[in-house]
């Protein structure tokens, strides 16, 4: 009855069946480290933005690579803004997805070394993308500032080109040991985005909170690919059922036919 099995075309069948059933289970092992992943990072972001701020020196220094644990935690510092030595990062967008720049604006601190902070989005409106665009002054004087604590930008994990020869204060990424350097000052490693105070006039515009990673979403598609892992052989046996079932509807008709037909004389 099931010895169609053994023809060329359930073979292959077959195969292609035991070859998709792994893979699903991979892709869905896959979807599982994805939901842990962006789970666990759901989990950091939310104690780093709900932790006491701390003063930015409690966190890091001079040289210090900002942990994933570290990022985006809420740090103070004082100081006073040097608005002659600040830069813009280009083709940085807003919440609405146009393009512009951020400004960074060293904070000198008490002890002399540099925070680097980013004060937010401004527009691209300039006359060309080689002039400095006009940038809304920060406070005067000594000033407390908070923000969420950033780790160093690279090309690596960003995505963001490093673009060389740019334009006199203006860069693509945001480093702390390129700006130690262009600076020749001590910098603490890494930079903070500004959340207070807030600027006047809403400019420039600062960087909205961290969003939450769709995790559920991983979740759902690690069970869609371990059901479909599952129904791989269910829908082999069906088929195979299927197909028994009318090979034996096909050889009863003919047997019927067969003993229709009137005797030969």
């Amino acid at each position: 009855m099931y010895r169609f099995l053994w023809t060329r075309q359930w073979v292959i069948l077959a195969l292609v069946s035991l070859l998709l059933i792994p893979t699903m289970i991979r892709l869905g092992i896959w979807q599982k480290h994805r939901y842990e992943e962006r789970s666990a990072r759901n989990q950091l972001v939310a104690e780093a933005l709900h932790a006491r701020p701390v003063p930015v020196e409690q966190v890091t220094g001079p040289g210090h690579a900002v942990t994933r644990k570290e990022r985006y935690h809420t740090v103070t510092a004082t100081g006073t803004f040097d608005t002659a030595h600040e830069v813009v990062v280009r083709r940085r967008t807003n919440a609405d997805d146009e393009v512009g720049y951020h400004v960074l604006t060293p904070l000198v601190l008490d002890d002399g070394k540099v925070l680097l902070v980013n004060r937010g989005w401004i527009p691209a409106d300039g006359p060309s993308q080689t002039a400095f665009p006009k940038i809304p002054a920060p406070p005067a004087g000594q000033v407390t500032v908070q923000g969420r604590l950033m780790p160093d930008e690279t090309t690596a994990a960003s995505g963001i080109k490093d673009i060389k020869g740019l334009p006199d204060r203006q860069v693509m990424l945001i480093n702390s040991e390129e700006q130690a350097h262009r600076l020749g000052r001590q910098v603490l490693g890494g930079y903070i985005e500004q959340t207070a105070p807030q600027p006047k006039g809403g400019t420039p515009e600062q960087i909205s909170d961290p969003g939450k990673e769709d995790a559920p979403l991983n979740y759902a598609y690690m069970i869609q690919w371990w059901l479909f892992a599952a129904g791989v052989p269910y829908g082999f046996f069906v088929l195979a059922r299927r197909e028994a079932r009318a090979r034996a509807e096909a050889a009863a008709e003919q047997e019927k036919a067969e003993e229709a037909e009137p005797a030969a004389v």
